[in-house]
């Protein structure tokens, strides 16, 4: 897929999708061949790859079922039909006529009742039919034989409904060639080396306590706690440094809090129970947002008070579904990196080009760099606010973007039914994307809560106020640090950034006062367990990725001097105290990594 210039949407690679799609049909003919009766549901391209929705009878399935064993077989018969150089023959057939030909395939014939058309498009591969609207390629001598291959069997229910019959689902990855199906299965790999669960689990850093602690809540274990708050210190010095103040709100609100709001009317279902206390109900916060909106509202806001910039890092909780609940990335219970600017129309414009700034400066400085940038406009159906805030927010944020110089795609119709946004991806070392930071204008809130300043014209009117995360929440941040650094986190982040390992008994006592003096200069350091052998020492250091390895024995102690490895650099040497200190505290400043 390619990026072009400012404003031009990314495209779908349409001949890869063909083959894709046309991989899925292949992989149904296959499976119809080697289990007689089975019934079809759907087999769309995705990225990536390809899938297809099986239903097989006892009878049909065999002994064993359809299993992983199976997809050997079923990948060699799919080249063994590839090679025959089957066309693809799209057809028009009536409704009845297409009532006959599946006949035998009630997931097909539902698909059916649901087609207003009375035309209906069908697709022929060799022996195989199916009701489908295509593109396809050709014929097969358009694919790759081994620019493909099937990866994994799944459940999944019919129309993804749970009340429905649960189908077996085959996933499949191609590409136009096996090169580029290598390099993807080798970068799926890598992916998996850095999976966060992983390296938390490895290096003790979190857990999730499903049983008796509840799905989707973090615990964060003393390495990771610390980590944290050493974000929080550099966040919030951060925020004092760009204008900002920080503010602290509860974590449960008055149910009629959230009325106005709006959420129980559009997000009830992602919000937990409410508590019934002194008669009223109460609801733990899903956002942040209108409790900042209560703080402006105590008392009367001049012009001269604004612009207002108000960030929390604050707790909230919204229930997922345990389906998508993903390790640190997807949640019940995060810590948002939040903020809310409050300004005139007038001042909109500096403000956002400020907060977008504010936001590469963020991520640049945990190593993010490589960007890809989203304008979301006006929704063409539900929408709040005047034609002459959207036209005016949308102008602003988009200027911002350009007088930057900088790339974007424009996601026609993406923005919130509350105003437009800005937001951000960050490409990680794998050439991931995560979504991360998000600028939004919000033309319903000041409405709803009736928000107002008085102007210099003695009048009453009412602010703009911008939504802003830069990174996000802390819990799906870290997951996306681990995964970028493969667990080797940056000096200044690193949990320990030193360990000190002394060969003998002869010399722990200079152990201990290098010990001494890095912790006396802010160093995080540690003295390693003296019960294992020098070689084990170093070698648990490198699993804990610890940055530093400082060795000392007879010479070291003779000559003042510590033995460095380095985690990244490898065997470094020595090097004099005071050098090494100058050294760290550099890469540290530096944020180096």
């Amino acid at each position: 897929m390619n990026q072009t210039s400012n404003g031009v949407k990314i495209m779908p690679d349409i001949q890869l999708n063909k083959i894709r799609h046309s991989l899925s049909h292949i992989m149904a003919a296959a499976v119809g061949e080697i289990f007689p009766g089975v019934k079809f549901g759907i087999g769309p391209a995705i990225e990536n790859g390809f899938y297809y929705d099986f239903d097989l009878p006892a009878k049909a399935s065999g002994e064993g079922g359809l299993s992983p064993e199976n997809l050997p077989k079923i990948e060699k018969r799919m080249k063994e039909l590839i090679k025959q150089n089957i066309s693809f023959k799209r057809k028009l057939v009536s409704k009845a006529e297409a009532k006959k030909i599946f006949k035998n395939q009630p997931y097909k014939l539902e698909l059916l009742k649901d087609l207003p058309s009375k035309q209906i498009t069908v697709y022929q591969n060799g022996e195989f039919v199916d009701l489908c609207a295509g593109p396809h390629i050709k014929n097969t001598k358009e694919i790759d034989p081994e620019a493909f291959n099937l990866i994994k069997i799944a459940g999944a229910y019919w129309k993804g409904d749970e009340k429905n019959p649960m189908l077996t689902r085959i996933y499949g990855l191609a590409f136009e060639t096996k090169k580029e199906l290598d390099g993807y299965i080798s970068t799926i790999a890598e992916a998996q080396k850095r999976d966060h669960r992983r390296l938390g689990q490895d290096l003790d850093l979190f857990s999730i306590h499903e049983s008796m602690g509840g799905p989707g809540l973090i615990y964060w274990h003393p390495k990771a706690g610390r980590i944290r708050v050493i974000i929080e210190d550099f966040w919030r010095q951060a925020h004092y440094q760009n204008g900002y103040e920080i503010v602290f709100t509860p974590h449960i609100g008055k149910s009629t809090l959230w009325e106005t709001s709006g959420h129980l009317d559009f997000y009830k279902e992602n919000m937990y129970s409410p508590m019934e206390i002194d008669e009223n109900e109460y609801y733990i916060k899903p956002m942040n947002c209108p409790f900042h909106i209560l703080i402006y509202k105590n008392r009367i806001r001049s012009y001269r008070d604004l612009p207002m910039r108000w960030a929390e890092l604050g707790t909230v909780y919204r229930y997922e579904k345990a389906g998508v609940l993903h390790g640190l990335l997807r949640v019940r219970g995060f810590t948002q990196d939040d903020a809310h600017l409050i300004c005139t129309p007038e001042q909109m414009p500096f403000e956002i080009k400020k907060v977008l700034d504010f936001c590469f400066y963020i991520l640049k400085s945990f190593g993010f760099n490589d960007f890809h940038i989203y304008l979301s406009t006006k929704p063409k159906k539900k929408s709040v606010g005047s034609k002459k805030m959207w036209e005016e927010a949308t102008l602003a944020l988009e200027k911002t973007l350009k007088d930057s110089k900088l790339d974007y795609s424009v996601d026609e119709g993406g923005g919130a039914f509350y105003g437009p946004k800005i937001d951000i991806k960050i490409k990680d070392a794998l050439g991931r994307e995560w979504q991360c930071s998000t600028i939004q204008f919000d033309f319903n809130m000041p409405e709803k809560f009736k928000m107002e300043f008085v102007d210099k014209d003695g009048k009453t009117h009412r602010p703009y106020m911008i939504h802003r995360a830069l990174m996000g929440s802390l819990e799906r941040f870290f997951g996306m640090l681990l995964e970028h650094y493969a667990g080797a986190l940056p000096l200044w982040l690193s949990p320990v950034q030193a360990q000190i390992i002394n060969i003998g008994a002869a010399h722990i006592t200079y152990a201990q006062e290098i010990n001494s003096q890095l912790s006396a200069n802010g160093i995080r350091v540690s003295l390693s367990d003296e019960n294992l052998t020098v070689s084990k020492r170093i070698r648990e250091a490198e699993i804990q990725k610890i940055p530093y390895v400082l060795v000392v024995g007879d010479k070291e102690l003779q000559n003042d001097t510590v033995n460095i490895r380095h985690y990244r650099r490898g065997q470094e040497g020595e090097i004099k105290l005071e050098k090494l200190l100058e050294q760290i505290k550099k890469e540290i400043a530096d944020k180096t990594i």
